[in-house]
């Protein structure tokens, strides 16, 4: 059985080259030790030092040398949009401050569907839509650290 020994960010590794994939919802590629199905049937084993997040489009370089392309499922969320960026940026406070997990770019912010949430969003005159579209959210800054070290990056407080 083939292991992985290497995870590869998304956009340094080409694409092409990716023999496989591995493909989930956000909860089933949070792991640290797992059996992974992949497309074409079989299984490798992801053994980390801690649980994280395998985002979309990173590979995970298994010990024969192939690449396992990790691809993200659509799931039932909600995007949030707003009157303009700052009304936006008010919105993702909110959000945060409840420390729901979100994927947040320029336009909208897409979180787990929850009715109170809805509720909450609308109540700050913000926009709510139900959308089915993988999630990727934003790993937290204490997460961020411990993926960039396992990349070799290492980030210090006078950087």
């Amino acid at each position: 059985m083939a292991h992985v020994t290497e995870i590869l960010p998304a956009g340094s590794w080409p694409v092409a080259q990716a023999t496989d994939v591995f493909a989930a919802d956000c909860e089933g590629r949070h792991r640290r030790r797992m059996m992974l199905p992949l497309g074409s049937g079989e299984t490798v084993l992801l053994d980390l030092a801690h649980a994280r997040l395998l985002r979309a489009g990173e590979g995970l370089k298994l010990d024969d040398g192939r690449i396992v392309r990790v691809e993200a499922l659509p799931e039932a969320l909600m995007e949030v949009t707003a009157h303009g960026p700052l009304h936006l940026l008010r919105l993702a406070w909110h959000l945060g401050n409840r420390h729901l997990p979100a994927a947040i770019d320029e336009a909208r912010i897409l979180v787990r569907r929850d009715h109170v949430i809805a509720d909450m969003i609308r109540g700050l005159g913000g926009h709510v839509r139900m959308v089915e579209v993988p999630f990727d959210p934003e790993s937290g800054a204490y997460a961020a650290r411990g993926e960039a070290a396992e990349h070799g990056h290492h980030h210090h407080a006078h950087d």
